[in-house]
């Protein structure tokens, strides 16, 4: 039997900050799935701290309330999905592919936290300014997207102006094609793949130039 010295323990057990951290994220992800399962409205302290197997009280070392919680969880999963799609994307090297692989990326999250999709569509009414910065921050993510592939000579006419309003019906067609194919009784469905080939050809022919889709290997997404 091996006897741990002091040092080897001191070196193994948790300090009391990360054992803190450690609850809070309990707390964090137990929030995430009690929202998507229940709602902000039903989504209680007591669920939340029972599914983080913590007690009651614990929750008010964290946070200062539910709301406060709540307020944190879209950023949080937000900045989540951005490095998930920013993954997705990175290897695709030209304007279609790259696009193709933003709507396949929002489909494999959904798949791995089905949850977002209530959180994100209930908190325009539950946490509204939270809601307005992360539509506003996608938003303008999509409008620095676009406007790099106009610079490329990737897109076809459109002007400056009119590219906030694609970057909005782009992330507009995600919402409303996850309502209607990607969800299944509140948990993530396989996604038909008519969707993705209807997907790609109203871009290819309505949004990118006809070139576009000829791959530049040195042209890398920022």
């Amino acid at each position: 039997m091996t006897i741990s010295t002091p040092s080897r323990a001191r070196r193994t057990r948790k300090t009391r900050a990360e054992t803190s951290e450690a609850i809070r994220q309990s707390l964090f992800l137990a929030a995430a799935v009690v929202v998507g399962k229940h709602g902000y409205a039903d989504a209680s302290i007591s669920r939340i701290t029972q599914a983080a197997e913590v007690a009651h009280g614990t929750f008010y070392n964290h946070f200062e309330s539910r709301q406060d919680l709540f307020e944190q969880l879209l950023p949080a999963l937000g900045e989540m999905l951005l490095n998930h799609v920013t993954g997705a994307v990175a290897s695709e090297s030209s304007a279609p592919e790259r696009e193709d692989a933003r709507l396949k990326a929002w489909f494999s999250f959904l798949e791995e936290h089905p949850e977002f999709y209530r959180i994100l569509n209930e908190g325009e009414v539950f946490v509204p300014d939270v809601f307005r910065q992360h539509v506003g921050r996608f938003g303008a993510g999509y409008l620095r997207t676009l406007r790099r592939a106009k610079e490329r000579g990737e897109l076809n006419d459109f002007t400056d102006e009119e590219l906030e309003p694609v970057a909005y019906i782009l992330l507009a067609a995600r919402a409303y094609l996850t309502f209607r194919y990607g969800r299944s009784e509140d948990a993530a469905a396989p996604v038909p793949d008519p969707v993705f080939s209807a997907y790609r050809k109203l871009l290819k022919h309505g949004l990118f130039a006809a070139d576009a889709a000829k791959p530049d290997p040195a042209d890398k997404e920022g």
